[in-house]
């Protein structure tokens, strides 16, 4: 009987929370008491009189998920055992030895400890490889990421002994680490990309963001930044406020930068405040299909205002405001309450009309219709249509379409390069590489820019590489690998780096083939496309 009582008062109180948030006119469609007594004898029928055992936890949470299903595909329940790690990423910590590691070839291998982290702290080096924790073997079918979570992460304070192989080394060592606070950084990258123009790369709106955005502009105005790229491409989003937190750095005062208004829930507005750190130059926003939610309020900010040129393609067009509802049993229902609006009033959510599966094939669609290649291909009502302060013309409906359309680069993506990425080769290779030289690349690269200058200027690893490939059943097909040798040596080179210094080397090394930054770059240091577009800067 408790248990049942339980499973009524989680269940009344998402039937509660439903029938006041959704937007429902249960004035005139629902009888809100019917329908909790209705559901409440249900569970009750079912505890007293099903043929079978009924296990009712699980019948509640697929009720529930059931129900947020039929109303929006943003709506979502989410359990006790989940809630933290669904939190986490955005958090902007964790309790850990801080490592960042990979499982290779059924082996833990730390691609490099966090500096100043708690493994840092005791001399683990990148390119040991973890066989024990806390004397439990976690090579061969033990190496698997879930084992590695459970047993690193705990209580900061905690202790955790690890064993480790390393290279050159005969015996194991053997480290005894104390968990401690663990950052996870939404910034990937913050670097000079030329003289005069700085480079942050953001891959989400989390908690430590802005501390993390305050400390990366610094140092590039330091070194002499004066224009600005923004890459949100496959920025998923995040918090809302921090959404509108990084975008008053670039608005001057008393801008709006975004309203909410729901059924239940009043309009809000919310301006700029005019302490912002980049108010004024040249500033270019990244965008594609991936970029949503918290990257699109700041995208829709900037392009509205005219305050910098937005490049690439189509945001994912996500609208919608989710505000979490703890439940009795400490899980949660994340409930959209409300659209968001850019300043000049557009609503960039798309459809989902025709259910969550169509939706979640959205993007697949935009392929399959060519707009990825072609901006011509995409049309927007005139009745979706909005000026920005400039009086340029913007839409609404379906996502935020960039100043200037930088079409998908399908060149290299021939049927070898796609079958060394699904075979993980690219990603084995590099690692594999380092770990059997990493004094001798050290000490002949001894930082990234020698590296960028001097490695591989003969191109034969690719030669070396596509000689593994073979060991490993992945052909070389010559016609393909003429079409891709440029990405698959920038891709190799890339994660070199990365595992030779730190992860932000990767983008620095990419970067310098990514056509899509080159062109960024290309109209950052025009004056031209910034008058055309009437860009404040």
């Amino acid at each position: 009987m408790a248990k049942l009582n339980r499973l009524l008062i989680v269940s009344l109180t998402v039937l509660t929370v439903l029938l006041l948030k959704t937007g429902t006119s249960y004035s005139q469609e629902v009888n809100p008491k019917a329908t909790i007594e209705k559901y409440a004898r249900t569970l009750q029928l079912l505890n007293f009189g099903y043929v079978d055992s009924v296990n009712l936890d699980k019948l509640t949470e697929e009720a529930i998920v059931a129900m947020l299903a039929k109303l929006d595909p943003h709506s979502v329940y989410i359990s006790k055992s989940e809630l933290a790690e669904a939190n986490e990423p955005l958090q902007g910590s964790f309790d850990g030895i801080g490592v960042q590691f990979q499982i290779f070839k059924d082996t833990v291998l730390v691609i490099s400890p966090i500096p100043g982290g708690p493994s840092d702290k005791v001399g683990v080096h990148s390119g040991d490889k973890i066989i024990k924790i806390n004397g439990e073997s976690c090579t061969g079918k033990a190496a698997t990421q879930k084992f590695v979570f459970e047993h690193l992460r705990g209580p900061r304070g905690t202790q955790v002994n690890i064993t480790v192989i390393r290279k050159g080394t005969q015996n194991t060592l053997d480290f005894t680490i104390v968990r401690d606070k663990i950052p996870i950084t939404s910034i990937d990258a913050a670097y000079m990309l030329e003289p005069t123009i700085g480079y942050i790369k953001l891959n989400k709106f989390a908690r430590t963001t802005m501390d993390e955005f305050h400390e990366a502009l610094t140092k590039l105005k330091a070194d002499g930044a004066k224009s600005l790229i923004l890459d949100l491409r496959n920025n998923t989003g995040g918090f809302m406020d921090i959404a509108i937190d990084l975008s008053d750095e670039f608005l001057s005062a008393g801008k709006r930068i975004v309203y909410t208004q729901g059924l239940h829930s009043p309009k809000q507005e919310f301006s700029s405040t005019g302490r912002g750190d980049f108010e004024k130059g040249k500033l270019v926003v990244m965008v594609n299909e991936g970029s949503a939610s918290a990257s699109e309020i700041l995208s829709g900010a900037i392009q509205d205002w005219d305050r910098g040129l937005l490049i690439g393609r189509r945001t994912f067009g996500k609208g919608l405001v989710q505000r979490p509802f703890d439940l009795p049993d400490s899980s949660q229902i994340r409930l959209t309450i409300a659209r968001y609006y850019t300043p000049s009033g557009r609503s960039i959510q798309k459809s989902y009309k025709n259910g969550a599966e169509k939706y979640s094939e959205d993007i697949l669609d935009r392929y399959k219709k060519g707009e990825m290649i072609h901006a011509d291909s995409i049309h927007f009502p005139d009745s979706l249509r909005y000026s920005t302060n400039g009086k340029r013309s913007v839409y609404g409906g379906g996502g935020i379409m960039p100043d200037i359309f930088i079409p998908i680069d399908t060149t290299s993506n021939t049927r070898y390069f796609l079958d060394l990425y699904r075979n993980g080769l690219l990603n084995q290779f590099p690692l594999d590489y380092v770990d059997k030289s990493r004094a001798k690349l050290i000490a002949k690269y001894p930082n990234l820019a020698v590296f960028k200058r001097d490695f591989d200027k003969d191109h034969t690893l690719i030669n070396e590489f596509t000689a593994y490939a073979e060991t490993k059943n992945v052909k070389k097909v010559d016609k393909d690998l003429e079409a891709s040798a440029t990405d698959i040596e920038a891709v190799l080179h890339a994660s070199v780096a990365r595992n030779l210094y730190t992860p932000e080397s990767y983008y620095e090394v990419i970067n310098t083939v990514d056509k899509e930054l080159q062109k960024a770059l290309e109209v950052i240091k025009s004056d031209d496309w910034f008058k055309k577009n009437k860009i404040n800067f």
